[in-house]
This record gives C-alpha cells, structure tokens and sequence, in this order.
C-alpha cells in the first residue's frame, strides 16, 4: 500500500524554538524606564543645587538689613600700672668730632707771587693722623698740625707775647722740643731753637721773621764795633790828656788848668752812650731774627689721633679753597630741636645714645642746647674711604643741641646717624601711671579716667594728669575716687570681630 503522499508537520527541534512574540519588547520597556528614572533624579539634584545658589544669593530684605547692620561695640582696656615714669624726647643726631677744621693754606709770597699749588699729599681721607705730622705740602711749603685749642690767626715771630705763643711752646714741649728759660707766652731765642728744630725735623727751613738774608743784624753788629772802637779812641784820648802849669787866671780855682781833661772825660761819656745804644740795636735785631710760624702752615687740633675726613685736593691742583677737613676731640653727637621739643631739653639731662646698626647703647648727657634757630645747614653727607655710612639730610632745621657720650665713642661711628632718647622729666618715684588716652576731659573741664568692674559696670574717677611720657601719663585720683594699681580703665573702643572698618 503506498505511502501517504502528505505527511504530518515534523516536530519541532529544542534548537529551532522561537521566542515568544512579546519578550523583546518588553525588556526595552524596562530599559527605558530605568532610564527615566535616573534623568529624573538628576534632574531632582540640579534644581535642588539651583535652589541653594539662589538661596545664597538672593537675600530678604530683613536678611539683608541684618547683615548691614554694624557689629557690637567692645571697649578698650588697660590696667593702671605703678611705676616709676619718665618723659622723654627722641631725635635723631650725628656723631662728629668735637672740633673739625678745613685746611685752606695760602702760599706766603710778596705782591704779584703765583697762585699757590699743591706740590704733596701724604694724607688720604679716613687717615689718622698724629701731632706734628706734615698733612701737605702748598709750594714747597709744608702744613702740618699740632695740639692746641686756640685756631691761629696770626703769624707768630720772635717777640711775640700771647696766649696762642704758649699754646705754641706746650705743642713743641710735647714733641721734644724744649723752650730753654723763655717765659710762657714769650717768643724767645728757647722757643726760636725749639722752633727750629722741630722744622728741621720735618726736612724744611722755616721762614725767617725778618726776610733780610740777616742783614739788620749785620748792619747791627757793625754798629757795635764801630761803638767800642770810638769808645776806646775817646778812653786813649782822656788817659792821655796832661794838666796845665798853675797860676794862669783863665785857669780853675785850684790853679789848674781843667778845660782839656774835660772835654776828654765828656768825650769818653758820649763814646759809653753810643755803644749802649749800639748793642741795644743789635740786641733788638737778633730777637727779631730767627724762624717764625706762619698761620697758613700750622692747624691746631684740640686732640689726638685725629682723623682726616676728606680730601678735595690733589697734586699739581690750585689752591683756591679748602683742600682737605680733618676733625680731632672726643667724638660728640650733634642734633637739632624742634620747637615743641626745645622747652623740654636742658643742658645736663641724661641722654641715651643707641647706635641702631650694632645696637649700642651709650649714656651721655645734654652740653648744650642752642638758643639760636638753624634755619638750615647743608651736610655733604658723604662717607669716606668707601664706607656705607648713612647719608645726613641735605639740610636740617632747628636749634642745635650737643650730646656728650659719658665714654668715648668707637671712632668708626664718626659721621654715622644716632637716635638719642633724652630724659626730660621723671616722676618723684613711683606713681599711678595710665595710657594718655585713658584720661579724657568731661563737660565741666575736669580729667577723668572711667575704671570698668568685673562685672562691666563703669565709673569715671576724677583725676590730675602730671609727667608724660612714653604714651603714657601720671594720674592722682581727686576726691573721694579710688584708683588701684591692677584696675581696668577705659582706653578706646574697637569693633567686635567680623565688622568692616
């Protein structure tokens, strides 16, 4: 029998089972939902981020009044101290010399002598220098210093009597050269000697007194012999003259005749007078001769070693002004005075000298304080031999005043800028001392200091101000008010933290 032309539908393989026809579409679903989901809680975040911004931002307008609104005042406090206060003035001053001297030496010469020139310079500012050094040479002729008070002002030459004379001999005394039995004060032939040897020992010739080439002690000399040669003459003349015989009438009442012994004895008096006046000549002329000192070749400084602050000149330069400044004595420090400063500066206060730079500190005391105003003094300022000193003002005002250091100043401080805190006032021991700007005056003119308690509570307590000093003020409670040392007093306000200024 044949088989059947149709068959049955074959049963399906596992491997050839399809999906389902909705199972695609519904795990898009999912995804899409989940998808919306997380834009919605991003979404969420940012509006919410949005929201503090604006927050942030946009104030009320209480919110803002309150932020504009000034923060709390606080008081300012400070305890009442007691001590010992003491005013003080502070200002600025220069550390010099106690003398300094511009050396402008003039060449000695007659009418119609060329200008002088500088022909040595041993010397170089910053150099110390010692009594009886030579500091140039102007023509040939040496300038040189020596110890002395008095500045010259004179040429000095034999007879000259005076206070700068023995200013003189002390100087050479003091380098050896002794002055014999001339009086103090007197030029004579010990200070000549001493005089002359001191040059010599510089190599030079000084300058005779009288420029002659000697030749009135010569004429003087001369004028003695020809004295004792006349006087001898005459002397021959009397010893030789014989009496007349006796009885003539003409003759003396003695009966001799006395008219040629006479005239010999006037003769031989005549002849002693002009050999006295001779030899008074030569003397006058031999105590004129000899060396002098001119004033352009010596400077006095009061002390040594000095120092040579500095040095315009050069060799081969004209001499037409100060060739070099050189300064001796204990170093001093100079400084001026305001007016307000003036009336609290008086001479003897104690002084605080600080050198800023090595922080030194050296006592001292006022010397002196000016009456007179500087209306102003130029200071070259500059510093010698290459230092870094500190340049001076160019000019300053004021009155001057000198400080005087207890001990010597180191030397290097020379021309160096100081501060100098004087001592112008203390109170009598200790006292009851407050800020000045704790005292305040009320309505009725009277000084008050408001103490603050514990608690915050105030009081003011009248008081009388006294000594000053240092931002600070002595007070003496008046009344039945108390002020203790410790207390708290009101010294300013300020604002609480956080406040605009």
């Amino acid at each position: 029998m044949d088989h059947q032309t149709r068959s049955e539908p074959e049963q399906a393989r596992p491997d050839q089972l399809q999906p389902a026809p909705d199972t695609e579409p519904t795990a898009r679903a999912r995804m899409t939902r989940r998808r919306w989901v997380a834009a919605v809680s991003v979404g969420s975040t940012l509006l919410a981020a949005a929201g503090f911004a604006a927050s942030q931002v946009i104030k009320s307008p209480a919110q803002a009044a309150a932020d504009t609104k000034p923060p709390a005042a606080d008081v300012l406090t400070a305890p009442v101290e007691r001590r010992v206060l003491k005013e003080t003035v502070v200002l600025r001053g220069t550390v010099a010399a106690g003398q300094s001297v511009t050396v402008a030496p003039v060449a000695s010469g007659g009418e119609g002598a060329a200008e002088p020139v500088v022909t040595k310079l041993p010397v170089a500012a910053g150099d110390t220098i010692r009594a009886g050094q030579l500091l140039l040479e102007v023509s040939g002729r040496p300038v040189f210093v020596l110890k002395g008070e008095l500045p010259v002002y004179r040429d000095l030459k034999p007879g000259a009597k005076g206070d700068d004379v023995a200013q003189l001999q002390n100087a050479l005394r003091n380098l050896g050269h002794g002055t014999g039995n001339d009086p103090s004060g007197t030029f004579r032939a010990g200070t000549k000697s001493a005089l002359q040897a001191f040059y010599a020992g510089l190599g030079y010739d000084p300058r005779p007194a009288v420029d002659d080439d000697g030749e009135a002690v010569e004429a003087a000399e001369e004028g003695v012999r020809s004295a004792e040669r006349a006087l001898e003459q005459a002397q021959s003349a009397a010893d030789t003259a014989a009496p007349s015989p006796s009885g003539t009438p003409a003759d003396g009442e003695d009966g001799t005749n006395t008219g040629g012994d006479a005239e010999a004895r006037r003769a031989v008096e005549w002849a002693r007078e002009d050999l006295q006046t001779a030899r008074q000549n030569l003397a006058d002329a031999q105590a004129a001769a000899g060396p002098m000192l001119p004033a352009g070749e010596v400077v006095f400084l009061p002390g040594f070693p000095a120092r040579v602050d500095s040095v315009s000149g050069a060799v081969g330069a004209r001499v037409t002004a100060g060739v070099m400044t050189v300064s001796a004595g204990r170093l001093v420090v100079r400084g001026y005075l305001q007016e307000r400063q003036k009336g609290l500066v008086r001479p003897g206060q104690r002084v605080e000298i600080l050198a800023e730079r090595s922080g030194t500190t050296v006592p001292g005391k006022v010397r002196s304080v000016s009456e007179t105003l500087d209306e102003g003094q130029e200071q070259d300022g500059t510093s010698e031999d290459g230092s870094d000193g500190e340049r001076a003002p160019a000019a300053t005002q004021g009155y001057p005043v000198v400080v005087e250091p207890d001990k010597p100043l180191d030397r290097a401080l020379a021309r160096q800028e100081v501060r100098l805190t004087v001592e112008a006032g203390s109170t009598d021991g200790k006292a009851l001392v407050v800020p000045i700007t704790a005292v305040s005056v009320g309505s009725d003119g009277k000084s008050a200091v408001t103490v603050v308690a514990a608690d915050g509570t105030q009081r003011r307590v009248q008081v009388r101000a006294g000594t000053q000093g240092d931002g600070y003020v002595a007070v003496v409670p008046l009344g039945t008010g108390r002020l203790d040392p410790g207390a708290l007093v009101v010294t300013g306000i300020r604002q609480a933290p956080g406040g605009g200024a």
